[in-house]
């Protein structure tokens, strides 16, 4: 397995549209509601999801295109800003290590491309395996967020994770 990062091509916007309009390819914590079916090719052709503030790019294991990170500037303060960061993995590739891989690999991209210190994700507190991933990853859970999050028809717990720049593990390129 040999897991990437990359720009989204036209070709993929088919599977994000299913990972996130789809009950069934969101999975149990990612499905909050039908959505635009043209919300993202539009964005896809103004800036090819790779905004200055919010981004998206595929996770693909060789060629194969099986999930997608997500990322989003937050603003810490006047001086600095941190990266808040989701991934879903197609449900047929789940459970075999590519989101642990590809949240490393995304936090080490925002080290390498921008000054922030931090990149945080939360989770329900529910999901314990996406916990899993995020601890395999190198990140630290800080806690629980109560009422934080709305889904299928109820407030839901979450927790937080963070990753500083100086724990980031030393590349083995």
């Amino acid at each position: 397995m040999t897991i990437r990062l990359r720009p989204v091509s036209e070709k993929d916007l088919s599977l994000l549209h299913r990972l996130t309009s789809d009950p069934e390819g969101g999975g149990e914590f990612e499905w909050y509601g039908f959505q635009n079916p043209h919300a993202m090719r539009k964005r896809w052709a103004e800036d090819g999801l790779l905004g200055d503030d919010h981004s998206m790019l595929i996770i693909a294991d060789g060629d194969d295109p099986v999930g997608f990170v997500s990322f989003r500037k937050r603003v810490a303060n006047r001086a600095s800003h941190y990266w808040e960061m989701g991934l879903i993995v197609a449900p047929e590739r789940r459970g075999k290590g590519h989101g642990t891989q590809a949240q490393r690999l995304l936090a080490r991209y925002l080290f390498e491309h921008s000054t922030a210190n931090r990149v945080e994700a939360s989770t329900e507190i529910t999901n314990v395996a996406e916990q899993r991933a995020l601890e395999k990853a190198g990140f630290t859970r800080e806690g629980v967020l109560r009422g934080v999050g709305f889904r299928a028809g109820e407030w839901r717990d979450g927790v937080l994770y963070s990753m500083l720049r100086s724990d980031l593990a030393p590349s083995s390129d």
